[in-house]
Parts: C-alpha cells; structure tokens; sequence
C-alpha cells in the first residue's frame, strides 16, 4: 500500500474539515495543501479511478456542459462525483478526488465527472487516466493568461491518447481538427443553420479562419459565433461535415430544439444553451445512457427557461446575463441576447476585477468585444460601475454609441436610484461575479423598502 497516497488523503480531509469550521467553502485550499504545501503533484496519478472518468473543457461553455451531464447521468441511475462548486483547476480538483477516496486510494463512486479548467486538464489527469473528454470550443480567452487559442489546444494535447474517447464540437475548426488526428474514437456534434446564423463574418473577432492542415482560407457555409459555424477547406479534405448529432429547429420562443430529429426541451433562451444540450447527449449516449432515459431527463428539467436569473425593479423586468469575463464571445452571445428582446432596454455594465490572477489588470478583450451591437436604438441607457467604468466608458464611445446614452456611476450605493429615474424599459445586467451579488442585493434592498 503507497503509504504517500494513504498520507494525501488524511490530510485533504482533515484540511477539508477544518476549512468547513471556519466557514469556508473548502474546495481549493486542501488541494492547494496536498499539491503545492507538501509538494504531492503526483497524487492524482496514484488514484484507483473508476471505469467512467468523463471530463469536460474548453474556453466557455464547460460548465453548463457539467451541470447538465450530472443531471442526465444521476437520473440515469449512476453514482456520480462532480466538481458542483465549479472550482475546476488542479487544486480543486486534487480536493474533490481525494476526498472520495477510501484510505487505500480507490474512488469511491462509479463515475468521476470533472469540468476542468482547459490550461490545468494536463495536471489534472496525464495520458490514459480519462475514459471521456468533451471539449466545447477553443476561442480567445483571458488573454494574458492564455495567449492565442493554439496554445490552449495544445496544452489540451497533452492530456489526451489514443484510449481517450473524444466528444467534440466539430463546428469549431480548431477543435474538428481532432477527427482527423484522434488514433481514438471521436464523437462530433454541432448546430444546424438556424434563423440567427449568418453567411458573413460579423464585426466580432474571428479567432481562427485558416485550415489548420494547409492553411488556406476557410469557406464558410454560414456562422453560429465567432469561428464557429459550417465550413469548408478549398484545397484540401478538411470540413466540418456530417456529424454525429446534429441540433437543429430551435425556437427560443417555445424553447425546444431537435437532436438528430427527437424532440429536445431547451432550458434556456439562448444559443450556448444549444450547444452545452446536445454536447450533453452527444456524451451521455456515448457511454450508454438511453433515448428514453436522456429525453426523460432533459425534457423534465424545466426549472429555469432564461439565460440569466430574473428579479424585479420598480416594476420593471431585470435579467442577470451569465458572461464569462475576459472571454469577447461569451458577451457578444449577452449582448445578441439582449438586442433581439423587444421593447425598449437599459443596460448596466461593471467589472470590479478583470484579472484575478494577475498582480495586474489586462483590459486588452475588452477590446475584443462588439460593443458595437450595443448601438441600438431600442436600447435607452448604458450604466457603467466599477474600478475600470470609465475604460468601458471609452470602449463604448469607439463603439460610436450616443454619450447622452452612457451613465457613469462613480457611487455604486446611486445604481439603483439612476437607474429607476434616469432609464425606461426592461433592465439588463453584464457584471463580474462579485458585482452580481451586489447588484442583487441592493434590489432586494431596494423592493423591501417599497413594501
């Protein structure tokens, strides 16, 4: 018996435990203790994993992705383990495995379901520990730490043999580009051409044109976002093609979509909400999960039918957009969302913290973002909050929108107030996570006052 594995695993539960004392969340620091305090960066190769060990990555879109595979595969009847907290590093994840472990080392579930963080999947699990990886796409993202996205790709190389089944997101060509290397079996989804698909590229930054084997200039048949669409090599064999499962008919109204012709519930109102749907299927029934049994799971997890959570202002609808800071097309899906809703819209803008990894704030994706979409007439009023405020304030004045329509907010406790006096129509949010709940508690605040 490997007496350092025994070693690692006492002293992430007890590290676990006295975390939970103090009222902290205790998903990071134990693995943080295990791997970097003692020097263990090995531990993970010792466990005895079980025959499932499905993880899930890319630039955006991994943890939906996640959420909805544990929903499908513990409905399925499966014993799952997953990383819940969506803390998805090595540090985390050394926590979550060792935690589940008996004394000797041996998971203790039958399935290890992990949304990993796509620069940490290599330290996470090396050569043959996955029997599954879902990559979603591979776009530009946290740029002073990721660089261009072929870096990231590589780095998720070297996590991946021929032993590892891939589920990937075939209308990303940097990413396809696996069906044609892959010595493993490869499962391939992808979007259909529906009625926001367009046949030019939009203003957004395009992260990659060229074939990734000749490098001639892609072809595309149309565009879902960014580089992501259908597309075409003209000299080579290169393509997206026919994939394995096909979402096609969405209808964000009535909230349903087809896979492959069955008919698919869709529990939010937006595109990525296509996606991270049918690369859940694509998965599940990869590792046998029935039709039935997936259509049974998904059609019934009706709970939420929104892209963001919805509150109340003043008798006005707020919509709290989820965008993944310092990724340009996570927001260019926000602000698509918001400038197809009817009626007249407002909408408030804020990062507190754009690199909380760095000693240093790189504002350079906001540069990246279509700000320009945000030029709409249907849209009364832009508040900008936050340390970098007058930077989006800047952004937005390159974007060519009205000044009359940007708010700076230099006191934060005035939001509310601004934006109730100062705007009309429906309210939309796109903040960091730290301001979400700010912002959520001031109204909450705010409707208890008007009782």
């Amino acid at each position: 018996m490997d007496v350092k594995i025994r070693t690692a695993i006492f002293i992430n539960k007890f590290v676990t435990k006295v975390c939970k004392l103090f009222g902290k969340n205790g998903s990071v620091y134990p693995g943080h203790f295990v791997y970097d305090i003692l020097g263990q960066k090995n531990v993970l190769d010792k466990v005895k994993y079980p025959k499932l060990v499905i993880a899930v990555t890319g630039s955006s879109g991994k943890g939906s992705t996640t959420d909805l595979i544990n929903h499908v595969l513990v409905d399925a009847g499966y014993d799952v383990c997953y990383n819940q907290s969506g803390s998805n590093g090595v540090l985390a994840a050394t926590t979550l495995i060792l935690n589940n472990c008996d004394k000797t080392g041996k998971f203790m579930h039958d399935v290890l379901l992990l949304e990993c963080d796509e620069r940490h999947l290599k330290l996470i699990f090396k050569k043959n520990k996955m029997s599954h990886l879902v990559i979603t796409n591979v776009t530009r993202d946290q740029p002073a730490r990721n660089g261009h996205p072929d870096i990231v790709f590589k780095d998720i190389l070297q996590a991946i043999d021929e032993r590892v089944k891939l589920v990937i997101n075939a209308d990303d060509p940097l990413v396809n580009r696996l069906k044609y290397k892959h010595k493993g079996d490869v499962i391939t989804y992808g979007l259909d051409r529906i009625s926001d698909s367009y046949t030019k590229s939009a203003l957004e930054v395009t992260d990659y044109a060229y074939c990734p084997f000749c490098h001639t200039k892609l072809k595309y048949d149309f565009y879902q976002y960014g580089h992501i669409g259908s597309y075409t090599c003209p000299n080579c064999s290169f393509e997206r093609g026919q994939v394995d499962y096909l979402a096609s008919n969405v209808n964000y109204k009535k909230n349903s979509m087809k896979i492959n012709d069955l008919d698919i519930y869709l529990n939010k109102d937006v595109l990525y909400a296509v996606y991270y749907t049918v690369a859940a299927f694509a998965l599940c029934r990869s590792i046998g999960v029935s039709e039935e049994d997936l259509l049974k799971a998904i059609n019934q997890d009706k709970q939420q039918s929104k892209r963001g959570k919805e509150l109340i202002l003043a008798g006005r609808k707020l919509t709290m957009l989820e965008s993944k800071n310092e990724n340009n097309l996570s927001y260019y899906q926000s602000m698509k969302y918001i400038t197809n809703q009817s009626g007249t819209k407002t909408v408030i803008l804020g990062f507190d913290n754009v690199s909380r990894r760095y000693q240093y704030n790189d504002l350079s994706w906001l540069w990246d973002v279509n700000f320009e979409l945000l030029n709409n007439k249907k849209i009364d009023k832009i508040f900008c909050i936050g340390r970098f405020r007058y930077d989006v304030a800047l952004r937005l004045e390159l974007a060519d929108i009205d000044k009359d329509k940007v708010i700076l907010v230099d006191d934060e406790e005035k939001l509310i107030d601004l934006v109730k006096n100062k705007s009309t129509g429906d309210i939309y949010t796109m903040v960091c996570f730290d301001m979400t709940a700010k912002i959520k508690k001031m109204i909450e605040d705010d409707n208890n006052e008007n009782i």
